[in-house]
């Protein structure tokens, strides 16, 4: 099977019919207590969750869909004793698995390899900081670091593609030039950013400003281009509207980088969407985003436009999982970037960024609201009051903003 990051985003891949990822909760159970967990996990399993057979159920709705990417998750999928029977299942029918387990004990070298043989095709690891004391302080758990560094050698090992997923916060934000060259040195294929959502443990005094992500992004441009691994953000759309910007004007002084990491054709505000030079951007600039190319599956088979956007959707042990996806009123509503308001309902990158819904709703209580943490100020938009925010989550003084 190919990697996942070969996958073409869209090749005739219609958001409105087909996720192109799909994540499920395998469990809720695992035996870390993470700062930021969406999933605020605890150690016993929910009596509720899916069942094996359940499970079986709706990985065949999933081959049907034609879904490209199909990622277990959690809490722990390791604390689920069926997890190797349940990715077997899946390779048998043609779905792409990925898993992303918590460096526990659980994950020994011996269950690295099984999940190879099983069919897995990717391993997602999170790694949250360059040493052992940022990262294990975030993870809740002494030795997480050191669990976490030998899974990806045995991963290695097994010939199982590495990604690495880092949750950006306020924790850790000045460490990303030490966590990039720590990467380079190390056999990843991707770098997830995750920008923080306060929902779960994840607390509101964590999240960046504007400005800081800015900032951020501005640090993961740099980056980008100079690494030898892709970098993807979750969570964080606005990404791609620097990413755009910049490498437009990188173009335009003539010393882009069009092979680049993270680089991707130049793109002018309201292209249409079905142009070719947006068809195939990288997965920096892909058009998914909560409910849009993407669904979540909990432990107990509700189905949500995110795992970070709480609104639920529907069950799959009463609805078929496409039905959710095609007709709940949420996903339809998400999908139509028409809805969207304030600034990101004026934007004139609006089609291929729409702001991070999940951050929307956590902030104001609204999936359709203007996304929180984004300073840019589209050409068109009129704000309704002359002291109306750029954005929601500001630093009251300039002086606390993270030095990068």
């Amino acid at each position: 099977m190919q990697p996942m990051h070969n996958i073409p985003a869209r090749g005739g891949l219609n958001f409105d019919e087909t996720p192109f990822l799909a994540i499920w909760e395998v469990t809720q159970s695992c035996d870390l207590a993470c700062k930021h967990c969406r999933a605020a996990a605890q150690p016993i399993a929910h009596p509720d969750e899916l069942t094996n057979s359940e499970g079986k159920a709706l990985i065949d709705q999933i081959a049907d869909m034609h879904v490209p990417i199909f990622v277990f998750t959690g809490g722990d999928p390791m604390k689920r004793k069926d997890v190797f029977e349940l990715i077997r299942y899946a390779a048998d029918k043609g779905v792409q698995v990925a898993l992303t387990p918590s460096a526990t004990p659980l994950l020994t070298r011996e269950a690295i390899f099984k999940l190879k043989e099983a069919g897995l095709v990717r391993l997602g690891i999170s790694l949250d900081g360059s040493t052992p004391e940022i990262h294990d302080t975030f993870r809740g758990l002494p030795g997480a670091w050191a669990r976490t560094i030998k899974a990806i050698e045995w991963a290695n090992e097994a010939g199982i593609p590495i990604q690495v997923h880092s949750t950006i916060s306020r924790h850790n934000a000045n460490d990303l030039d030490n966590l990039c060259a720590f990467f380079e040195k190390m056999a990843i294929v991707m770098w997830n950013v995750f920008f923080l959502v306060p929902v779960g443990r994840g607390q509101i005094a964590d999240l960046l400003s504007g400005e800081e992500f800015e900032q951020v992004f501005g640090k993961i441009y740099e980056l980008s281009h100079r690494v030898n691994f892709q970098i993807k953000t979750t969570e964080a759309m606005h990404y791609r509207r620097y990413l755009l910007q910049h490498n437009l004007e990188e173009r335009r002084l003539g010393h882009g980088h069009p092979h680049s990491a993270g680089a991707a054709p130049a793109y002018e505000p309201g292209t249409p969407t079905s142009d070719a030079k947006v068809r195939t951007m990288g997965w920096a600039t892909r058009r998914v985003n909560d409910g849009k190319g993407f669904l979540f599956v909990s432990h107990t088979g509700n189905v949500y436009p995110s795992g970070f956007l709480p609104i639920h959707a529907g069950n799959v042990k009463q609805t078929p999982l496409s039905e959710i996806y095609r007709e709940a009123p949420i996903f339809k509503s998400l999908r139509d970037t028409s809805k969207l308001e304030g600034k990101c309902g004026a934007c004139e990158y609006k089609e291929i960024c729409g702001g991070s819904r999940a951050r929307a709703y956590a902030l104001t209580g609204d999936p359709l609201a203007q996304e929180p943490c984004c300073i840019y100020q589209p050409k068109n938009w009129v704000p309704r009051a002359e002291n109306e925010p750029a954005a929601i989550c500001q630093p009251e003084q300039s002086a606390t903003l993270v030095r990068l």
